[in-house]
């Protein structure tokens, strides 16, 4: 700190010329300054210790004894990042450090130095700067990149370089002996073969590269272990260490070798594509590697090109495969020499170092012996061409064979047909004669390329019998049999882009009996007004439309026709259409339908109408007028309850509820009594308080009521007189009762009643809100009833055997209809009076 605390003087000048004064008259008129800044040059330690605030230098000025001058700092360390490191005592000038310093991270600082008058509080000279050097220690040992390494080498890299850089780094001061490096192979494991450091010039950083002499041998060691150390030359030294591991991997280092000495093998003979025989081998390189994957070869006795070895992945055997038919007449064994090597060539390391002679590869005889058997038939062409004409009249000989065979009798081998898809053909069992029994067709799809393949076989009488093949190529030369047509007859024009289309015709046929055709439009004077054809003659045609066309379908009739004149009538149907933007017509777009602003308002008006004419309606039925109805007038009530089956005796008096109800006209009743009451008794009832006109009884009382598809007439009690034959009492019975078919109808007319009888009451309410009357006191005259009914009563016929089942009301029969008019009769007289 003593050598940091050393003043050097360094002189400023507030003027400095920069250029040269040739004029000695102008050099007289330069006026030399005095030095105002006494300026300190600092060197500080790193990592220095303290105590702190240490004294580091003292700044001057000589214009101290002019002004009461206050020292002021800014910059690096001061204002700046690491803030607060210097400090000035603003009086004396002293400068102090406050902290340690790490050269790694700030190498140097740079200070601006200001003097102020204390009484103005204005600057009195410029800005000046000084540097604080920080000296580098030792405090960084080299650092290996990574410090740990690993790498795979093959066992047969070639001596030199291995796969691995050592990369070390000190952090110290560059150019320094804190960090310069050397580096030293510790130790390696194995100790062979001998692996050293080769030094490489980098700018930043030392790199060593691994080098070694000698081979690897994987059967002895499959991994190596180097330690390497780095040491800088800085005082404490400084050192750290790298661990490097090379796996070995497996090369060829040994030849395959056959399990056994010899082999032997049988062959039929004849047989091709079958396998006779497997070699097997071993190695000691790794397995399923190219350093043990292994490579057979005939090396000897396979001149013909008879056979074939190839290596099963699998297991790594040879596989002997017959590849072409041997003769037993010709040759009876046959002698191969198999010899083997690795996909990898093989690596050989003689002495400790690589190279040398690479000893022959390994290999094997095998002895293959040839087994007789019944030798096929042997055709003197395997493929016979045949050239004739399409549509040639059959019955021909197409082919004749010459068949030889030297183990068995010609006269003996029969033929048959393999391929004949057509049909086209027969052979002759004996002779092997193709002959040709339908016209052959060179457009037909058993036909490629105009050739027609037929194959014979040729059977021999050995044993076992054996057979042999021969193929007939039937080359057909073509004819003009076929007319042009259109290859598609529908089309679209798109109408919004285009007008017209183009006209495809093709012809199976050959040239010259092909195209390029001729198009012609074969229609009246109409079609040749609308349609043109531009070019018309091509393998392609293009159709005109002369005139401007509406959508929709047309057909156009024309005429195609080949080189030679074959025509062909094809009709074209045409589809004109809107396409958009595309190639095909659009579809037809969704029905929709809006409501414009004259419909709304229309619907608005409508529903205000409605609603208008509801309003009225309410309010005329609210102000009608009751007609108030008779208290004496009685309805017949809700009678359910009715027993029939009395045994004698007259009816039971009953009385019937009182009921306001609104008067209503009269109605009549039409042979009602004429129909399952007693002959005697019918022309004799006589209603109280009517009278009859015409054989019909005509009464007042209550409305006709409809319900479930039939009448039913309810009125009050009344009195019936009987006056025929000698009998004259009243007897009393109920309306439903005049038919033996009512008496259960009346039930669900009853229930239909209920509802009736609350409709009256509901308006009887309104009548006594209207005449304040309470009618429940009034006085109330009953009908007579009379003396009882000494005939038989009518509630002695049971109706038992319907139960409860109102079906039977569902067909009455014509003795309902009477009624059923007169109840309508009624109600529409109803109406009408209404």
């Amino acid at each position: 700190m003593a050598k940091g605390q050393l003043v050097a003087t360094a002189v400023s000048f507030v003027q400095n010329s920069s250029y040269e004064i040739n004029n000695r008259e102008r050099r007289d008129l330069l006026i030399r300054s005095k030095r105002r800044w006494v300026l300190s040059t600092i060197e500080l330690v790193e990592e220095d210790s303290g105590p702190f605030p240490k004294p580091l230098t003292r700044m001057f000025n000589d214009k101290e004894n002019l002004y009461n001058l206050k020292f002021s700092i800014s910059g690096q360390g001061v204002t700046e990042h690491p803030l607060n490191l210097f400090s000035i005592n603003d009086r004396t000038g002293e400068v102090y450090v406050h902290d340690t310093i790490d050269r790694e991270n700030t190498p140097n600082f740079h200070v601006m130095f200001d003097v102020i008058d204390r009484a103005t509080n204005e600057y009195v000279d410029k800005t000046l700067a000084f540097d604080v050097a920080v000296v580098d220690i030792n405090d960084n040992p080299p650092e290996f990149k990574p410090p740990i390494l690993h790498a795979t080498v093959e066992e047969n890299i070639k001596e030199g370089l291995l796969p691995v850089s050592l990369v070390v780094h000190d952090n110290d001061e560059p150019e320094n002996d804190n960090s310069r490096i050397s580096l030293r192979l510790v130790s390696q494991e194995p100790s062979s073969p001998k692996i050293s450091l080769q030094h490489m010039e980098d700018s930043k950083s030392t790199v060593e590269q691994i080098v070694f002499t000698g081979c690897f041998d994987y059967d002895k060691a499959k991994t190596y272990k180097v330690l390497v150390e780095a040491k800088d030359h800085g005082t404490p030294s400084l050192s750290s260490t790298a661990t490097i591991t090379l796996d070995i991997l497996d090369s060829n280092s040994h030849q395959p070798e056959f399990i056994q000495k010899s082999y032997t093998a049988q062959v039929v003979e004849l047989t091709t594509n079958q396998e006779i025989l497997r070699v097997g081998v071993t190695d000691k390189d790794t397995p399923n590697t190219p350093a043990s994957k292994a490579i057979y070869t005939i090396v000897r006795g396979n001149e013909g090109g008879n056979y074939k070895i190839e290596t099963d992945p699998e297991t790594n055997e040879g596989v002997l495969t017959v590849i072409q038919a041997k003769d037993y007449e010709t040759t009876t064994i046959a002698q191969l020499e198999i010899s083997v090597q690795n996909v990898e060539p093989l690596f050989v390391c003689q002495d400790g170092k690589p190279g040398g002679a690479s000893p022959a590869p390994n290999s094997v005889l095998v002895n293959v012996t040839v087994i007789d058997i019944n030798d096929p038939p042997k055709f003197e062409k395997e493929v016979h061409k045949v050239y004739l004409r399409e549509e040639t009249e059959h019955g021909q000989p197409l082919y004749i064979p010459k068949v030889s065979d030297e183990d068995s009798d010609v006269n003996k081998i029969r033929y048959e047909l393999v391929q004949d898809p057509a049909n086209w053909v027969t052979i002759d069992k004996k002779t092997g004669v193709v002959t040709a029994v339908k016209k052959m067709d060179r457009e037909s799809p058993f036909v490629k390329d105009s050739i027609y393949t037929v194959v014979i076989a040729a059977i021999d009488d050995g044993e076992p019998p054996a057979t042999s093949s021969s193929t007939v190529l039937v080359h057909l030369g073509d004819q003009n049999d076929n007319k042009p047509h259109l290859v598609t007859d529908k089309l679209i024009m798109c109408g919004n882009k285009a007008n017209s289309v183009n006209l495809m015709a093709a012809d199976p046929d050959e040239p010259p009996y092909g195209g390029p055709f001729s198009f012609t439009i074969a229609g009246k004077d109409e079609e040749l007004q609308m349609w043109r054809l531009d070019p018309s003659i091509g393998f392609n045609a293009t159709l005109i439309s002369l005139q401007s066309l509406a959508y929709g379908n047309y057909s156009i009739p024309l005429i195609i026709e080949d080189q030679q004149g074959s025509k062909d009538e094809s009709t074209l149907h045409l589809t004109v259409c809107d396409c958009g933007g595309g190639d095909a017509c659009r579809g037809r777009m969704p029905k929709s339908t809006r409501l414009g602003g004259a419909g709304i308002g229309t619907l608005i008006a409508g529903l205000l109408l409605l609603a208008l004419i509801l309003c009225l309606c309410f309010l005329c039925e609210c102000r009608r007028s009751f007609k108030h109805i008779p208290i004496n007038l009685q309805d017949e009530g809700n009678q359910t309850l009715i027993k029939y089956n009395e045994e004698g005796g007259s009816s039971i008096s009953r009385a019937e509820p009182s009921i306001m109800m609104t008067s209503s006209n009269s109605f009549a009743v039409k042979d009602i009594m004429t129909q399952d009451v007693m002959p005697g008794y019918a022309s004799a009832f006589q209603h109280s308080g009517s009278r009859e006109l015409n054989g019909t009884i005509r009464a007042q009382g209550r409305p006709l009521m409809s319900s479930g598809g039939f009448q039913q007439l309810t009125e009050s009690s009344a009195t019936l007189m009987s006056q025929g034959q000698g009998m004259g009492f009243p007897t009393w019975v109920r309306s439903n009762t005049l038919r033996n078919g009512f008496a259960r109808a009346s039930k669900s007319v009853n229930m239909v009643s209920d509802q009736y009888i609350a409709d009256h009451i509901d308006r009887r309410v309104c009548e006594l809100d209207l005449y304040q009357l309470d009618t429940g006191h009034l006085p109330h005259e009953y009908a007579y009833e009379g003396r009882g009914s000494k005939c038989q009563s009518l509630d002695e016929l049971s109706l038992s055997h319907f139960g409860d089942d109102l079906t039977f009301m569902q067909n009455l029969g014509p003795k309902f209809s009477t009624l059923g008019g007169i109840c309508q009769q009624a109600i529409e007289e109803k109406k009408l009076k209404k």
